[in-house]
């Protein structure tokens, strides 16, 4: 193992560091700790104000002889002009093969982006911290995404009420769920821009509003003539889910360590699916189907004003309580991500990266066909419920909540496994492909004349196929590293939605004509090709590699603390 010397002196800088190169050799194939002593010894005996640090490299194999080279020249230790010219006192040593020819393995270089970078720069290291108040930051977030979510269903559960009160087809009550899906498309462009620039207290603060408004305009419409107020309504708050629906791992990285960033977005996760569930239960509650329209029009009345109280609780709390971010990073992934300067971060350029990023497309497009699975299931599950158990919609409710609540279970769990193995694609391609056998399952249990069964296989496709939400966004950080958490996701949602109209419409009609069954297989098929081309994504862990990297230089040989940079990180600046 070689070692490279940092050092800092206010004095003598290029004299000192040329002299520090010059004592690498001879202490180059000790272990870390005698070099520490050796350092240590150094620091008081070779020059007044000098500062020896160490840094751990992988071995350089030569082709020739295929054993470690120990004598590496000065010529391939250069000094690094440009860390000299950063900061007086700072001196920064870069690896890289040198000029004299000889071939040097892949494993010889520092793998932050797999084998093609070449080289690792030292940069101070940040101080990080974990804040307290990072749980009411995100609980609170949780319960806006929660409150926007039950508001996208609370129409589709119970659908067959609401075409008879509003006297509208099938289509019409979809389109109620679908414009969420529909509005986040156009939008979210725009949304992500506002994230970089504004940050993510405004962007949830926005939409929270939205959620607001949305939901007092809905009370207006309790009324048979008013579909269209309703629909303006739903507008509103689908508007609002542009400025949520990405936020989960935007927030976790911002906020959590490296150990529960996972988990917290897990937890964010959940906020939305719990919103789901409670859209699944209350409405069939709320809401019974009683012949007299004046007395469901109260009922529904009821509904609207719990959920607009709800809504402008919360968005009180956000103008109080949200703050922007800690004045400590948690991570230093988080604090090299900071370290770009805003006026040298281009959003365009980003979006080209990430559209540019390989393994990233096979996600999105994965993603997208996952997740637009679960919105046409969602949306559609009143009509899939009662086709083959008539006047059943109260337990079609509680099936929606069993879906739910079960992914609730499998996305902590998920987030859980995640923080604790780091086994970013072999977890995702797992629950990918058990999320194809629990829809296979499903659907063939929904002609047995057995409710229960369905309530277990369906509990079995939520564990699975909502488990898989938290995953793919953590998945998504992993590969664009240090590209905005927010537009990572934002690009995922965005291909959620469009496959989810497209799955919704489709499904919809095939169940129109072939029934169920047709339309569970339809689903089936896009979820076999997902599972196959998650099988196909190249697992680049850039942030994984940064943390790494900076957990290489413990605190007992880095008083100071040094860190190596990923060049990526230059990538981001223009």
């Amino acid at each position: 193992m070689y070692y490279i010397l940092e050092v800092t002196c206010p004095t003598l800088l290029s004299g000192l560091f040329e002299d520090a190169i010059f004592l690498l050799q001879p202490v180059c194939t000790l272990d870390s700790k005698l070099l520490a002593q050796k350092l240590r010894s150094l620091n008081t005996s070779h020059a007044p104000g000098a500062h020896f640090e160490t840094f751990k490299m992988p071995q350089n194999i030569t082709s020739k002889d295929n054993h470690a080279n120990s004598e590496l020249g000065l010529e391939e230790w250069p000094c690094s002009k440009a860390g000299i010219d950063s900061a007086l006192g700072l001196a920064t040593s870069q690896w890289n093969p040198g000029p004299l020819g000889r071939a040097i393995s892949s494993g010889s270089r520092l793998d932050i982006q797999a084998s093609q970078i070449e080289r690792a720069e030292l940069v101070p290291k940040t101080e990080i911290k974990l804040y307290h108040r990072r749980w009411i930051m995100l609980f609170l977030f949780s319960a806006v995404s929660a409150s926007n979510a039950f508001m996208w269903l609370q129409y589709g559960i119970i659908s067959n009420i609401f075409m008879r009160f509003y006297n509208i087809d099938s289509f019409a009550i979809d389109w109620l769920g679908m414009i969420y899906l529909l509005t986040y498309i156009p939008l979210i462009l725009p949304v992500l821009w506002l994230l970089k620039n504004r940050g993510i207290r405004d962007v949830i603060l926005i939409g929270s509003a939205f959620n607001c408004i949305g939901a007092w305009i809905k009370i207006g419409s309790a009324s048979p003539n008013m579909f269209l107020l309703t629909f303006l309504g739903q507008f509103m708050c689908s508007v609002g889910t542009v400025f949520i629906l990405g936020i989960p791992s935007y927030l976790a990285s911002v906020w959590f360590g490296e150990k529960e960033v996972s988990t917290a977005c897990s937890i964010g996760v959940v906020g939305n699916q719990l919103g789901i569930a409670i859209g699944f239960l209350v409405p069939p509650i709320l809401v019974p189907n009683v012949d007299d329209m004046d007395e469901l029009a109260h009922h529904i009345s009821i509904m609207f004003y719990i959920t607009a109280a709800v809504a402008t609780l919360l968005f009180i709390l956000v103008v109080c309580v949200f703050q922007e971010r800690p004045t400590l990073p948690p991570t230093q992934a988080q604090a090299t991500a900071r370290s770009i300067p805003p006026e040298q971060y281009s959003y365009t350029a980003s979006v080209l990266r990430l559209l540019r990023n390989r393994p990233f497309i096979l996600l999105i497009i994965t993603y997208g066909l996952n997740v637009g699975c679960f919105y046409a299931v969602g949306t559609l599950l009143n009509r899939i419920i009662i086709e083959h158990y008539p006047g059943e919609e109260v337990n079609a409710g509680r099936i929606g909540l069993t879906i739910v609540i079960a992914g609730m279970v499998g996305s902590l769990i998920c987030g859980i496994w995640l923080d604790k193995t780091k086994t970013y694609k072999q977890t995702t391609l797992a629950v990918y492909f058990m999320s194809l056998v629990g829809m296979i399952v499903f659907a063939a249990t929904l002609s047995l004349g057995h409710l229960w069964v369905v309530f277990i296989t369906a509990g079995a496709l939520g564990f699975f196929m909502t488990g898989y939400l938290p995953l793919g966004f953590e998945f998504a950080v992993e590969l664009t590293y240090p590209e905005s958490e927010g537009t990572s996701s934002g690009l995922l949602n965005c291909s959620a939605q469009v496959f989810g109209i497209i799955f919704t419409i489709s499904q919809g009609k095939i169940i129109d004509r072939f029934g169920t069954l047709a339309g569970n297989i339809f689903l089936c098929v896009f979820l076999l090709i997902g599972t196959v081309m998650t099988g196909l994504i190249k697992s680049d862990l850039r942030r994984q590699k940064a943390n790494m990297l900076a957990k290489a230089a413990g605190p007992s040989d880095y008083p100071n603390g040094s860190v190596a940079a990923s060049p990526i990180i230059e990538e981001a600046k223009l």
